[in-house]
């Protein structure tokens, strides 16, 4: 009778263990850039409504570089990127084990923001933006006057990316010339309702993000139009100067990076073919710049062919058009 009751016993724990081994498979971990997070989070939230909650997905905003970091150790699935990978995460993962398969999933018009009560600055050119930010200018370039004797003799209050995310790096080079050169003596947050907040409650506040941050916070914000390098023309942030070229040099690719080992995995497998069905429409209804319908087909011919790596060789492209990006991933 006790043996009988033991094995019971014993079969019940197993079954709960399969039961706990099964739920804990169904979960799919997603880490990374804040500035791709409106996306796969609105995509994460119809693909769990479709699967009735049956899995589950987390997303997870420590930025692009601390997403790479979690990916290359192997605790993720997906990696949201606003940048692609560079040469020193690509030995990590490789050293890890860790192959994958980039997806550009959109466009952003990384966005440069001040108070919607500032009534002196109309446009900026990149060597302004260079003055304010580059790392000489720390401790020095207190005031706005001292950029452009034409603004005010007012302090200026910096806010941006914390140097974990891609939308730092990416202004860094832009702006400044070199990737992660910036002045240190700024309020940073790898979270960019942080900086809506910060900007919006001081009139000489000037801030930076990707486009959907600004597009959700207009009654808060002014986007500041920023001088094309190559025609002397101030553009403001749009769908359409991001689709037609002339917002440069701040429209940029946005990725995810998926494990190829993960795809093995069917709810990561459907994850990602609900992602590239429904990628579009989402990308546009968070504000940012959804890609040709052939590009969501060949991420999906990626993954059918186990395409891994990467098209950008370790390391970031200033300027980079759609049209580039496509004739680029259809050689991947």
């Amino acid at each position: 009778m006790l043996n009988s009751k033991l094995v019971s016993a014993l079969a019940v724990a197993g079954v709960a263990l399969i039961g706990a081994q099964s739920a804990q498979a169904q979960v799919i971990k997603i880490d990374g850039s804040s500035t791709v997070y409106p996306i796969t989070e609105a995509v994460a939230e119809e693909f769990q409504k479709a699967k009735k909650n049956a899995i589950k997905v987390t997303v997870g905003i420590s930025g692009t570089g601390g997403g790479f970091k979690k990916f290359c150790r192997d605790e993720l699935d997906i990696s949201d990127a606003s940048r692609p990978i560079t040469k020193a995460e690509m030995e990590l993962c490789k050293t890890a084990g860790v192959e994958y398969i980039e997806m550009p999933v959109a466009f952003d018009a990384l966005t440069v923001v001040i108070n919607p009560k500032n009534a002196f600055l109309k446009q900026a050119t990149v060597a302004e933006m260079k003055m304010l930010w580059e790392p000489a200018a720390q401790g020095k370039i207190m005031k706005w006057n001292q950029i452009n004797p034409a603004w005010p003799d007012a302090p200026v209050k910096l806010f941006g990316a914390g140097a974990d995310s891609g939308t730092f790096e990416y202004f860094t080079e832009a702006m400044v010339g070199k990737a992660k050169s910036s002045r240190g003596d700024y309020t940073a947050s790898e979270d960019d309702n942080v900086l809506v907040q910060g900007v919006s409650r001081d009139v000489n506040a000037i801030g930076y993000f990707g486009y959907a941050y600004y597009a959700e916070n207009t009654a808060k914000l002014k986007a500041l139009p920023i001088v094309n390098p190559k025609t002397g023309k101030a553009v403001e942030p749009s769908a359409a100067n991001v689709e037609n070229g002339t917002y440069a040099p701040l429209s940029r690719p946005i990725f995810i990076y998926v494990k190829a080992k993960s795809l093995q995995k069917p709810e990561v497998k459907e994850f990602i073919e609900f992602y590239m069905k429904n990628g579009a429409a989402l990308t546009k209804e968070v504000k940012y710049v959804p890609l040709p319908a052939s590009a969501y087909a060949g991420n999906l011919e990626h993954v059918k062919k186990n395409k891994i790596g990467t098209v950008f060789g370790g390391h970031n492209e200033i300027g980079i058009t759609i049209e580039d990006l496509m004739k680029r991933e259809a050689k991947m």
